[in-house]
């Protein structure tokens, strides 16, 4: 039931926020609804025609809402309007009228609007697309309730303040907002993959979620490469997630995981979609970054990866999309094909202000590599640089359990 709901979430924000033109009011609305479904569902059942249901409580709930604003009596004769036609014009029956997928998408596109920071944005995107509740949301990202509930607010606002209408981007400005829509799905796909702080390596829930909304994005707009591609480096990196991680939560290496625990399933499907985007459109980054998760993938041990391929896809990749992480990784794949000095002096030509060098991946791969090269005095230097450097307790305990390993030998 709750699958079916998030599912439905979008939908009937989309129809609402078409018809009436506010989005905050109508979002607010739809989770009302929700609550309302949770509660009666599981006793009565789940109706025939469960998102004209979830419409129509959500729309009378719009209508208490406005008969009971003093400021907003002008809009009581339009919404008792509405009110008589409700169950024929806003819900009719699911097999009459299907969702229109239109609405759908131009909500993600409004949620994940450039005039809203990042942080906003994917909280948005799980507020209304992906219809998680603010507490949920909260809890994922280790912020209070309260915090969350003022970013959301705030983002409600803004939109609005900026007047942005519920519709699709322009043609023109189509293949940018998809980078932004796509960049936002990654960010929360990362955090569940590798949650940024906490007690844990992984939240599942988030990573999830992110899979289902790029499912919904890549059938919206299916022949958008990178949406596509995207999907497929989810799909490809989730699968080893099962190995990730031991018995009491310890984070496993990727050189040493039991391949035997990925997801075959997953792996399956991400090939599939792979082969089906790569050589018919325009390659960009996330294409590339699925081809390297299949080669990692499709590598039966450690030993067998084939990294001289995945040096000249990262050597693509830099050449599409340069950045200082893409380098960080081209590094580990120079120093197992050339040798650790060779990704060590890879790793030297970053500046001193790069990004990359104030983030603790920056110390954990020239640990690594300094490791491979013999010295372990640098290398448990930079293990422990990068311990400090990350909030993420599973991570702080394996650069710690490195370290230490390196000062007994």
């Amino acid at each position: 039931m709750e699958e079916l709901l998030r599912e439905l979430v979008p939908q009937v924000v989309a129809t609402l926020s078409r018809r009436y033109g506010q989005f905050d009011a109508c979002e607010d609305a739809t989770q009302e609804a929700v609550i309302a479904a949770l509660g009666q569902w599981p006793v009565e059942g789940v109706p025939s025609r469960p998102r004209a249901w979830l419409l129509t409580v959500a729309h009378r709930q719009l209508i208490d809402q406005w008969r009971s604003d003093n400021r907003r009596r002008h809009r009581e004769e339009r919404a008792t309007r509405e009110e008589r036609a409700a169950d024929e014009a806003i819900a009719p029956p699911a097999d009459e009228q299907p969702p229109d997928s239109d609405d759908t998408l131009s909500l993600v596109f409004m949620c994940c609007h450039p005039v809203l920071p990042p942080t906003a944005q994917v909280a948005l995107t799980l507020r209304a697309v992906g219809g998680l509740t603010t507490k949920e949301i909260a809890a994922a990202f280790l912020v209070p309730e309260a915090t969350m509930a003022k970013r959301i607010t705030r983002a409600k606002h803004t939109i609005a303040a900026a007047q942005r209408t519920f519709e699709l981007p322009p043609t023109e400005d189509l293949a940018v907002r998809v980078q932004a829509v796509l960049s936002v799905l990654y960010l929360i796909f990362n955090e569940g993959y590798t949650a940024s702080s906490g007690p844990i390596l992984h939240r599942i829930d988030l990573s999830t979620e992110a899979i289902r909304l790029t499912r919904l994005l890549a059938r919206l707009l299916p022949t958008e490469g990178e949406v596509v591609g995207l999907l497929a480096l989810m799909l490809l990196t989730d699968a080893r997630r099962p190995a990730r991680t031991g018995d009491n939560g310890e984070l496993i290496p990727l050189e040493d995981q039991d391949r035997s625990r990925w997801d075959a399933a997953e792996i399956q499907e991400g090939l599939e979609l792979l082969a089906k985007t790569l050589g018919r459109h325009p390659v960009g980054p996330y294409q590339l970054q699925a081809a390297i998760a299949a080669v990692h993938d499709e590598a039966p041990t450690a030993a067998a990866t084939d990294w001289p391929q995945i040096l000249a896809l990262y050597e693509t990749l830099e050449y599409v999309a340069p950045g200082p992480m893409v380098r960080l990784s081209r590094a580990v794949a120079v120093a197992n094909v050339r040798g650790p000095r060779a990704g060590l002096a890879l790793l030297g030509t970053l500046a001193g202000d790069d990004p990359a060098r104030r983030s603790h991946r920056f110390d954990a791969v020239r640990g690594h590599l300094l490791e491979l090269a013999g010295d372990r005095e640098g290398a448990r230097a930079a293990y422990l640089r990068a311990a400090r450097s990350t909030a993420s307790v599973p991570e702080q305990n394996y650069l710690h359990l490195r370290a230490s390993k390196l000062a007994t030998q």
